[in-house]
């Protein structure tokens, strides 16, 4: 197998990461929508899924704590020796597809899923969701916690050769490269699957600049490069970064640029109190809407509108607070 790592010499420290990102893997898979939400941060959805049968009701636990002892202790093994089974589809929710493991619930995200559509179509989605039914999967588990009654099975890590995940996860190092394939696009980030292991790149890990949906920059299928920011390998988690690909363009800022300086931008986004302005990639510059044009005007989109092109003067840089201020007024031009 091609090596999919490349050491990197010198590593950023990584970022506090938000566990609450991962939990909604399980909550809402792709296009993931805002619902309440329990303790353990699972949906109502997936407490009360539509069952083979159509009642919803809840699947029926072994009768002796034993046994469930005894299928629990069965799927850490599975998962310590990277094990592929099979189960059988019993039900779906929203966000993937319910199995049952000797008595206990799992789940499968649709992202892990090896063929399914890329749409947010909800009526498309829970048609797919629901041909699954009756069907047996091959799986791997790729989380397991008994504690919180937790169980996530892969279909896409399933397809991995027996000990690849485990050798690519015991070599990762923080500062690494790796290549990988875009899994999964939702709010909070992009999914890359990379040798049947799956990473994160958060949202803020995306670019230097702003995002307002992973759907902007990237798309499912796509083949990308990333480095690697943390790696955790008693939950098999991979946090990634594509901006940390690059140099920071705040860093540099107040060496190539100057107070007074003209310079050609985009308008990316136009607020209350004025407007974005990108001069170049991951750095932009606010318009205040005192600096926007002379005179007097209902709303900063009366005078600026975004995709548009313009001329600007800088009027302020502050680096360390990663701030531009910017002016578009004729008196100061």
């Amino acid at each position: 197998m091609t090596s999919i790592v490349q050491r990197r010499e010198q590593t950023p420290p990584p970022p506090d990461l938000d566990e609450s990102y991962w939990a909604a893997l399980m909550r809402e898979g792709e296009f993931a929508e805002t619902v309440p939400v329990d303790s353990f941060g699972r949906s109502h959805d997936l407490l009360t899924p539509i069952l083979a049968n159509g009642h919803g009701k809840p699947l029926e636990q072994p009768a002796k704590l034993s046994e469930i002892e005894q299928a629990w202790e069965t799927l850490r093994q599975i998962l310590h020796n990277d094990s592929v089974i099979e189960l059988t589809v019993s039900g779906f929710n929203r966000g993937g597809l319910l199995v049952e493991f000797q008595g206990i619930r799992g789940f499968v995200p649709a992202s892990q899923l090896l063929e399914f559509p890329e749409t947010p179509n909800s009526f498309i989605r829970r048609q797919a969701l629901n041909a699954y039914i009756g069907k047996t999967l091959r799986l791997r588990v790729i989380e397991l916690n008994q504690g919180q009654n937790r169980l996530i099975f892969s279909e896409r890590a399933a397809s991995a050769q027996p000990g690849e995940r485990a050798g690519i996860l015991s070599k990762l190092q923080s500062g690494d490269r790796v290549q990988g394939t875009i899994t999964n696009l939702c709010d909070f980030g992009a999914f890359v699957d990379i040798g049947g292991l799956e990473g994160l790149i958060h949202i803020s890990e995306l670019s230097w600049g702003r995002v307002s949906h992973p759907a902007d920059l990237l798309r499912r299928g796509q083949r990308v490069e990333a480095y690697v920011l943390e790696v955790n390998p008693d939950a098999n988690r991979i946090a990634l970064s594509l901006k940390r690909l690059h140099p920071d363009p705040w860093a540099t800022v107040d060496q190539r640029y100057r107070i007074g300086e003209l310079v050609e931008g985009v308008i990316t986004n136009v607020v209350d109190f004025g407007a974005f302005a990108r001069i170049e990639e991951g750095l932009e510059g606010l318009i205040h809407v005192s600096e926007l044009a002379e005179g007097h005007f209902l709303h900063p989109r009366n005078v600026v509108s975004e995709g548009q092109r313009i001329v600007a003067r800088i009027m302020s840089i502050d680096g360390r607070a990663r701030r531009l201020g910017l002016t578009l007024r004729s008196t100061n031009l």
